[in-house]
């Protein structure tokens, strides 16, 4: 991924320098249950774990001669220290290396995009509690609904990333796996105790039934997972768009002093941080269906994954990674304009409790189609709903005016905000 989307503590995990550091942890946890079982002496165990080192350089000119990395990686490091080098990738084959240290990279990565959806999540539950009873219209189609409040619009989002952590969460367990079983998973050179032992040191299970690697429905589903948590993400980006729209005006993502929107025009403030946000989404979606398509090799094994996941991995949890960071500033940086959604609910001329006056009329005994249309006629015409209704006899026959007002009520759309916010927050909660 390019530097303007990497954050250093994501990027790092998939730096060359980790790549190689976490195949050599593996090559010398492998080498150290060896030795604990008699298979390789034990000095030598010791001399390995002392003096290993990576060489990228030095792998770099093999590989260019032998035309294999695990290769090249195995015989640069056995030179740095002499003899005991033979004891290394002793009965493994290259994928037992490459998919065991890609399960520790991968579940480093999933860690440190829990750690960025928490800190989305902080924020979003900080401007629910904020909000829970800024009223503000709800809209369906783009058009003006009924009532809500800002605070239920974000607890909504705060329960749908909380779904998010909680399928994040079992991913991670999942992909968490290694496999030390040879060339097609039979154990042909290595126990299947060893191999535990060493999954073990790593912080890894072992893969119960391996072909030569693990299987990659292990890895779609982490990235599957990391797509729909980016479109969670879109969403709330989309919406916070939406409402920073000139016509709209009831939020605004942060503008910072000094900052300015347009080349052209000085009065632009455009929302352009949730813009890329919603770009960068596109991308994960695109990561997640070459995941999906990398499942399906041939017989025990094929090369066709490899190169969509030197891609993909590390591409994904960098730009999710950075989505979750630019949203979590975003949203706890948000300005919030109350007075703007006050406005807008009074736009209508409330028009916006004309299902309250709908349902009035059924209980009075009118029809349902023909108490639509008699509310329909005067919402449609603009003006001063109730107004207008006050002085349609037909309405007034079956509703006194004064019974009338009371059906436009603000409260009665958020009487049960409370009891929604509760269980919107618990249900979030319960994520963690």
């Amino acid at each position: 991924m390019i530097d303007r989307y990497t954050r250093p503590a994501m990027g790092a995990i998939w730096s060359e320098k980790a790549r190689l550091e976490r195949w050599l942890e593996v090559e010398l946890a492998f080498v150290d249950v060896l030795a604990e079982r008699g298979d390789v002496p034990k000095d030598a165990a010791r001399k390995l774990r002392a003096g290993a080192r990576t060489n990228p350089e030095r792998m770099r000119a093999i590989e260019a001669e032998v035309k294999h990395d695990v290769i090249a990686f195995v015989s640069s490091v056995a030179e740095t220290v002499g003899d005991e080098g033979r004891w290394l990738h002793l009965g493994l084959t290259s994928s037992d290396l490459l998919d065991t240290a890609f399960a520790l990279q991968l579940r480093d990565a999933a860690d440190g995009l829990v750690a960025g959806l928490d800190r989305l999540r902080a924020a979003v539950r900080e401007q629910a509690v904020r909000h829970r009873k800024t009223p503000m219209i709800g809209r369906t189609h783009g058009m003006h609904a009924e009532p809500i409040t800002f605070g239920l619009k974000c607890a909504s989002w705060f329960t749908e990333l909380g779904r998010g952590r909680r399928r994040l969460v079992a991913a991670r367990e999942e992909i968490a796996y290694g496999k030390l079983s040879g060339a097609v998973g039979t154990f042909a050179n290595v126990t299947p105790d060893v191999e535990a032992a060493v999954c073990a040191r790593l912080g890894l299970r072992p893969e119960p039934i391996a072909t030569q690697v693990v299987p990659r429905d292990r890895h779609a589903s982490l990235l599957s997972c990391l797509a729909i948590l980016a479109g969670t993400c879109e969403r709330i980006a989309v919406e916070i768009r939406h409402l920073q729209r000139t016509e709209v005006g009831e939020a605004a993502e942060p503008f910072t002093k000094g900052q300015k929107g347009s080349s052209a025009m000085p009065h632009k403030r455009n929302p352009w941080m949730v813009e890329n946000v919603v770009g960068l989404s596109r991308l994960m979606r695109g990561f997640a269906g070459a995941a999906l398509e990398d499942i399906a090799l041939w017989h025990e094994r094929d090369i066709s994954h490899s190169s969509v996941e030197r891609v993909i991995a590390p591409d994904a949890t960098i730009v999710l990674d950075f989505m979750l960071a630019r949203l979590a500033d975003i949203v706890g940086n948000l300005e919030v304009r109350a007075d703007v959604m006050a406005e807008n609910l009074a736009r209508m001329g409330g028009a916006i409790f004309s299902e309250q006056v709908l349902l009035e009329l059924v209980r009075k005994g009118v029809s349902r189609d023909e108490a639509y249309r008699w509310v329909q006629r005067h919402a449609l015409a603009g003006g001063d709903l109730q107004q207008r209704l006050a002085s349609d006899p037909d309405v007034v026959r079956h509703i006194p005016p004064k019974e009338l007002a009371t059906l436009f009520d603000l409260a009665h759309h958020l009487r049960h905000t409370d009891a929604l916010f509760t269980r919107a927050l618990e249900d979030g909660d319960g994520a963690a």
